[in-house]
């Protein structure tokens, strides 16, 4: 019996350590493969602004009960009082089903995970302002891991819906209030082209007091013009543009990269090699370098995600060569860590308290 089990273990730990060569060589690969859909694209009837007159329709507005975006870790509160900064916020990917090249808006469990992001991510904003976000027909994640027409399809589609929320968004705030305008991953890719189409060279430029486009690469040369908006270069600039993609060290950003490096820039040139905009969310300021002492707060989740605390000192930041934010060996922050020493997903939660400073810095300075 004792070799029996013994023989067994040992098949065990050979197929953990075949999984686990695997994953180093093929990881990319076989999350492309998984997350794909095997569907054609399903052609849907844009959604009209009047449609974001309701309650509904949005995770997180001021009037909203149970507004997600509204929750803080222990030694934090949300700003008690109106005023201040609009801010509209468009979630990251929270749908990552292969059924559909775009979520259904009443899918329970992209919305839930949808409103997880809102509490890890826009809360950072909620001592500033009050914080809109919308329901959209997102991309699936396997969108962004495949050049195929389907998935560029996918993500007009919802992007009309950001549009459409967008407007509705302005009619509700007015014609004067100050914005901020902020998103994650596929929120920050929206968030590009309505900066391009909808606020560059316009008024609404004059009352963005920043613009927070997290998790999404940025081309320096070949996208940031078209943008209306400069790069962030001081702490207490206004009016600008801040950029991160985060990866612990050593980083391997070919997942992103290679499909980034593939596209085409708002300039209709190509973005390979292209630099990317890199704020470091420590300092506030453009390919800048800080040690982790000047963290002032990381968001730890517990397991179940249900809460989380937040520790100061734990997580450094560098710009890199290529503009990729790195934070060295990377913190045990949770199970969500990408191929390639991919922190995408925690991008706002490693320098929560940070980016929470920043945009005060920000707003007062306006």
């Amino acid at each position: 019996m004792a070799r029996k089990f013994l023989y067994v273990m040992a098949v065990l730990i050979a197929l953990i350590i075949a999984f686990q060569i695997t994953w180093n060589f093929y990881g990319s690969d076989l999350v492309r493969w998984y997350y794909k859909p095997k569907v054609a694209f399903e052609q849907q009837p844009a959604l009209q602004e009047n449609e974001y007159d309701r309650a509904d329709m949005w995770l997180a507005r001021p009037d909203r009960t149970g507004n997600p975006a509204l929750w803080t870790p222990a030694g934090y509160q949300p700003r008690t009082t109106p005023g201040g900064p609009a801010v509209f916020f468009i979630h990251p990917t929270s749908y990552l089903s292969a059924d559909h090249w775009n979520a259904p808006l009443d899918d329970e469990e992209a919305n839930a995970r949808a409103a997880l992001f809102l509490r890890g991510q826009a809360s950072v904003f909620n001592e500033v302002g009050e914080i809109w976000a919308p329901r959209y027909r997102q991309a699936t994640f396997g969108s962004f891991l495949t050049n195929a027409a389907d998935a560029q399809r996918a993500l007009e589609l919802a992007y009309g819906d950001i549009q459409a929320a967008f407007a509705a968004f302005l009619r509700e705030i007015g014609p004067e209030r100050p914005m901020i305008l902020a998103g994650h991953s596929q929120g920050a890719l929206h968030l590009t082209h309505l900066l391009k189409d909808q606020v560059a060279g316009t008024p609404l430029a004059r009352r963005v007091v920043a613009a927070y486009v997290v998790g999404w690469p940025v081309s320096r040369s070949n996208d940031l013009p078209a943008l209306g908006l400069p790069e962030c270069t001081r702490a207490d600039q206004h009016g600008c543009l801040l950029s991160w993609e985060s990866f612990a060290e050593p980083a391997d950003p070919a997942l992103v990269i290679d499909t980034y490096d593939s596209s085409t820039g708002f300039d209709g040139k190509p973005r390979r090699s292209s630099t990317l905009v890199c704020t470091n969310p420590l300092t506030g300021t453009a390919n800048a370098a800080a040690p982790a002492t000047a963290n002032a707060g990381t968001l730890f989740p517990s397991e179940d995600l249900a809460s989380a605390s937040i520790e100061a000192g734990k997580v450094p930041a560098r710009c890199g060569d290529r503009g990729l934010l790195l934070i060295g060996e990377g913190p045990d922050v949770g199970p969500y860590v990408l191929p390639g020493n991919n922190y995408h997903v925690y991008d706002y939660s490693l320098f929560w308290a940070n980016v929470r400073q920043d945009a005060a810095r920000r707003v007062a300075a306006r």
